[in-house]
């Protein structure tokens, strides 16, 4: 059987005919040995003479060499037909291989450009208490803060402007925006009085840019 592919690509369904074909001759292979054990057990290398040296009588010479024969023949095709198994294999995850690597490549430009596209974040989220305020509205440590209110990274400060924010929107919902794991995302926060100290009870950090 000729390599398969010849000149496009291996695909799944050329390694399993090669497969099958390995099957099919191991088959063949099997069924000649049993044909020798059925010749009084004769295998690959019995005497076929007597001890005159004469043919032996007892069983059919010619159905046991041509045996013999094809086993011979088959033994070579399976070595063969099993190198072009593993060179398909190969071949296939070498282009899996260099699927996985472009697919890698491309999603990492998407997510560069993404990156481009978002604007700047200038504080981010260290610390939030379970309970809390900011823990029901949704905000997570690692958000970078690129909207709190009225203060984005163009009239930002310092911690002081957020602070004003927070203290005129006592029980009122703000809206804050983050960049959370390459991604804009929107979170209502709503400051008040809680069990805890402050009115949100998270802990925000300026981003040294």
């Amino acid at each position: 059987m000729a390599e398969p592919g010849g000149g496009r690509p291996v695909t799944v369904s050329d390694v399993q005919q090669l497969v099958r074909r390995k099957d099919e001759i191991e088959a063949q292979i099997k069924a000649c040995y049993e044909l020798l054990e059925g010749q009084k057990g004769v295998g690959m290398h019995e005497p076929l003479v007597d001890a005159e040296g004469f043919p032996r009588a007892d069983i059919d010479l010619y159905q046991v060499r041509t045996a013999r024969h094809n086993i011979i023949c088959l033994q070579n095709d399976h070595k063969a037909v099993m190198k072009q198994v593993e060179e398909a294999l190969h071949k296939l995850h070498a282009r899996e291989k260099e699927k996985h690597a472009r697919d890698e490549a491309e999603a990492l430009a998407e997510a560069m450009s993404q990156k481009q596209n978002l604007p700047q974040a200038f504080a981010k989220v260290n610390a939030v208490t379970p309970g809390s305020p900011a823990s029901v509205s949704g905000l997570q440590v690692d958000d970078e803060i690129v909207e709190f209110g009225s203060v984005n990274a163009n009239n930002f400060q310092n911690l002081q402007n957020i602070a004003t924010v927070v203290q005129h929107s006592e029980g009122r919902p703000l809206s804050v925006t983050v960049i959370r794991g390459g991604r804009r995302v929107h979170v209502g926060l709503t400051p008040k009085r809680w069990s805890g100290k402050g009115l949100l009870g998270c802990n925000i950090i300026p981003l040294q840019r």
